[in-house]
């Protein structure tokens, strides 16, 4: 899965990233489905061990244009965790409160402790992406954070924290198939907000916001990973991929148990 981690240092401009690739599992939506269940048993089993072991921690970062598919991707690459060791962050409007802080107060609280796998729906990038497009603080503020993300990032990772970031990476046509379907399916209405439409209108200055942050912030402690979204099917198998390959590296072992449990006998 090497080819859709961003090496450091690469300048990226996503019209280079094909988001209907699937160059991974060149096989139909039917086939690639029926392979999800068995990827959710390993992470599902390496999940218990991490939480077991209780020595590393996780943090994965999720990030895309509107309807990218982060919901999906926690509900379909996680499904079967114990929820007692995966927990969700979602950042929306920062509160009075959050706002009294430095933008990553917030964020910090919200990092896995050890044992634990924490999944940001959104992240501290909020603060390089809709901060710069919608110009909320001077270019001379945003700019700084991309080194103060890195130092961020480099902290948790030297305090033993493995981090994960997937771009979910969808074309504007995926964007508008997907809003149109939200319109015509009663059950999927209630995720439209005409808003949705001022932000599409911002398509071009998104991209390059992305392009800018992943550039910059794509480090060896903090990859980044361009995700090829346009099929949910091939974004989750490749996530899933990628979790598990990475989990499986910090080769986990069971602690040991008690001496003498043979000799127990439970009346």
């Amino acid at each position: 899965m090497d080819r859709y981690r961003v090496d450091p240092g690469t300048k990226v401009n996503l019209a280079d990233w094909d988001p209907n690739e699937k160059s991974e599992y060149p096989i139909s939506k039917k086939e690639g489905k029926k392979l999800l269940p068995d990827l959710n048993t390993d992470l599902e089993a390496l999940q218990e061990l991490l939480y077991a072991e209780n020595k590393h921690q996780i943090l994965i970062v999720l990030q895309a244009m509107d309807t990218g598919g982060k919901d999906g991707t926690i509900r379909h690459v996680f499904e079967g965790v114990n929820p007692s060791g995966v927990r969700v962050a979602s950042f929306k409007v920062p509160t009075q409160e959050e706002l009294s802080h430095d933008y990553l107060w917030r964020v910090h609280k919200q990092t896995p402790r050890k044992g634990e796998i924490v999944i940001f729906n959104r992240s501290h990038y909020e603060d390089v992406l809709v901060v710069r497009v919608h110009q909320l603080v001077p270019e001379k503020i945003w700019l700084k954070r991309y080194d103060q993300i890195n130092d961020f990032e480099r902290l948790l990772s030297e305090e033993g924290t493995m981090i994960l970031k997937f771009f979910l990476h969808i074309d504007k046509d995926e964007q508008k198939a997907r809003l149109q379907a939200r319109l015509d399916e009663p059950q999927k209405r209630w995720k439209f907000s005409i808003g949705d439409l001022e932000e599409r209108k911002l398509w071009t200055e998104y991209t390059k916001a992305y392009e800018d942050a992943i550039s910059r912030t794509s480090t060896n402690w903090a990859p980044w990973y361009i995700i090829p979204a346009n099929r949910k099917w091939y974004r989750n198998l490749v996530i899933s991929k990628i979790v598990i390959d990475s989990l499986k590296n910090l080769d986990m072992k069971f602690p040991q148990p008690q001496e003498n449990l043979d000799q127990v006998a439970i009346e």
